[in-house]
């Protein structure tokens, strides 16, 4: 779950996201990946999958933020970051 919480943090504490979005992106594809294989953990051992399913949704969140930032900037290429 830590690294799903790190890469929606970062969007929220840090103003910069032409640099935030650096980070947040393998984080949030690490708690997406991590997630799933806690998940299915959790689904063989019959255990509570709500820390998997919440570190996926955290994951998923930080992910589709820095993948809707990185599509906006490279889609309007009047935008003074990339001169």
């Amino acid at each position: 779950m830590i690294f799903g919480g790190l890469s929606v943090a970062f969007w929220f504490c840090c103003p910069f996201w032409v640099l935030v979005w650096l980070l947040a992106l393998p984080l949030g594809l690490t708690g997406l990946v991590r997630g799933c294989v806690e998940l299915r953990t959790a689904s063989r051992l019959n255990t509570s999958r709500t820390a998997p399913v919440t570190a996926l949704v955290l994951s998923a969140l930080g992910t589709g933020a820095a993948v809707a930032y990185v599509v906006f900037v490279f889609t309007h290429p009047d935008l003074p970051i990339q001169e």
